[in-house]
């Protein structure tokens, strides 16, 4: 079932926040690997370099780590860089 989009906001931003929150939900839990770019577009139903870029900028905020060959895989969870509540 390919997951409904908003095709008024950035396709790449709503991608990455359905990781980010599969992540936060931990149905992938740190050291899992996410679905690649071709999982991804098949998925959502979105062009590959779509689904890098969602994946880039996932890796840029350090949510997730790739390893040449293997795939990519979630680093840390969204809410471990955060302060804990008093």
């Amino acid at each position: 079932m390919t997951p409904d989009l908003d095709r008024t906001r950035p396709v790449w931003r709503q991608v990455a926040a359905a990781i980010t929150s599969r992540i936060a939900d931990g149905e992938y839990p740190v050291g899992a690997r996410v679905p690649s770019v071709v999982e991804l577009s098949a998925e959502f139903g979105i062009a590959t370099s779509t689904a890098q870029k969602a994946l880039a900028h996932l890796k840029s905020e350090g949510l997730i780590r790739a390893e040449v060959g293997l795939g990519s895989f979630v680093a840390k969870r969204p809410d471990d860089d955060q302060e804990p509540s008093a």
